[in-house]
C-alpha cells in the first residue's frame, strides 16, 4: 500500500483531471465579457483565449467586425478591465468566425 496523499493534493489533481478549473475560468471570462459587451453585442460575439493579455473575440458578421474594430475596441477593453481586473486584459482582437 502506498503512503496517503494529502487531501489538498488529491483535490487539486481531481480538479485538474476533470477540467473544472478551466471550465470555471471560461465561465468567469464569459460572464465578464457579457457584462462588458452588453446585450447588444454579447449574443453576437464569443470570447476566446487570452494571448499575451489580448482577448481574442469571435464576431458573427463582417459588418459587426468592422464596427467593433473601428469604433468600440478601446471602450470594450476599458469595460472588460473594470469588470474583471484579475484577467489583466490589455486589448481585444476581433475576428470573424468561420461558421
Amino acid at each position: 500500500m502506498s503512503d496517503p496523499v494529502p487531501l489538498a493534493q488529491a483535490l487539486t489533481e481531481l480538479i485538474a483531471l476533470r477540467g473544472l478549473a478551466r471550465r470555471q475560468a471560461d465561465t468567469a471570462l464569459q460572464e465578464a465579457w457579457a457584462a462588458a459587451a452588453g446585450p447588444a453585442w454579447a449574443p453576437l460575439t464569443r470570447p476566446g483565449r487570452i494571448v499575451r493579455g489580448v482577448l481574442q473575440v469571435e464576431v458573427a458578421s463582417s459588418a459587426l467586425l468592422g464596427e467593433l474594430t473601428a469604433f468600440h475596441g478601446p471602450e470594450l477593453t476599458r469595460r472588460l478591465q473594470q469588470a474583471a481586473p484579475h484577467l489583466r486584459i490589455k486589448g481585444i482582437r476581433f475576428r470573424l468566425t468561420g461558421a
